[in-house]
């Protein structure tokens, strides 16, 4: 049986919301195995929300590129030491400038980014020269890059670059892009991926995996209800239906008019500019999760 310390007790409580007591009986029963023990508690109900855990203390900031034709574009993040820098024009200015050589020449890894041309030097000196001005060891962490073939893409970054969103819009008329009705559902689309945080943009790009691990716990509970199992079934499948309108962006409500989904609001967008706009995918980078 593992050794279970109040520092680990304390950490499941933070994340679920639990009573100290019912974290620790979890840790308990899981032997440990933190992730085990959530779910433990999910099962029992008396988890109230499973909030991410182990956040770095470092700070930082996102930083978003989108190229003029709106077909590309890519997010950055670097991290340094304290708020202070992080929230620094130049800082943040060197997050987006290094997110559009992302956009540029699509790097496999971070080590290969290092190696681009930024501005008449590698990224990585103009790294080392930033770290030298301001003070601060720093570091980039990590990116993402998106390039639509028949759409745009567009970006936004919340919080002074605390959370950065690229979305990827696919149509069939070019010049969609830059209708200003497009642009305002865009500019919308990345704010609800930011403030809500969607696993994904459809729910049949859900994993496999997520899914059958919702179901074990949504049957977990609906089997304490001590119904017949078909009634079971449709109780664990009703939670599952709820789990997407909670999870999968066009399926959400919209955060400006609850009174409509993110898919509504696109139809209702297509509809006025006479083209179809479909939410291909997007990218999240939270400094909260780092």
């Amino acid at each position: 049986m593992a050794n279970i310390t109040a520092a680990q007790v304390k950490q499941l409580r933070e994340m679920t919301d639990s009573p100290m007591m019912e974290c620790k009986k979890a840790l308990v029963e899981a032997d440990g195995d933190m992730d085990a023990a959530v779910d433990i508690l999910r099962k029992n109900g008396l988890a109230a929300a499973a909030k991410k855990a182990g956040r770095e203390t470092n700070e930082g900031a996102v930083g978003a590129f989108v190229s003029d034709d709106a077909t590309a574009g890519a997010l950055c993040e670097v991290a340094c030491e304290t708020d202070f820098v992080g929230s620094n024009p130049k800082f943040t200015g060197f997050a987006a400038a290094v997110a559009q050589v992302v956009s540029e020449t699509n790097p496999a890894d971070v080590d290969a980014l290092l190696r681009e041309s930024l501005e008449g030097e590698t990224v990585e000196s103009a790294l080392t020269e930033l770290i030298h001005t301001m003070g601060e060891n720093m570091k980039i962490t990590r990116f993402a890059a998106r390039k639509a073939v028949n759409g745009a893409v567009s970006s936004y970054v919340h919080m002074g670059g605390k959370i950065g969103v690229l979305v990827e819009f696919d149509f069939n008329n070019a010049e969609t892009a830059q209708n200003e009705a497009f642009k305002t559902f865009a500019h919308d689309v990345c704010l609800q991926v930011a403030a809500v945080a969607p696993i994904c943009a459809v729910r049949e790009d859900v994993p496999a995996e997520t899914i059958e691990h919702e179901m074990s716990i949504y049957k977990a509970q609906a089997a304490e209800s001590g119904k017949p199992e078909a009634i079971q079934e449709k109780i664990a499948t009703g939670r599952l239906e709820k789990f997407y309108k909670e999870q999968v962006l066009t399926e959400q409500a919209f955060v400006k008019d609850a009174d409509m989904t993110i898919a509504q609001y696109a139809a209702k967008v297509s509809k006025e500019i006479g083209d179809e706009i479909r939410i291909v995918g997007f990218d999240r980078i939270s400094r909260a999760d780092a």
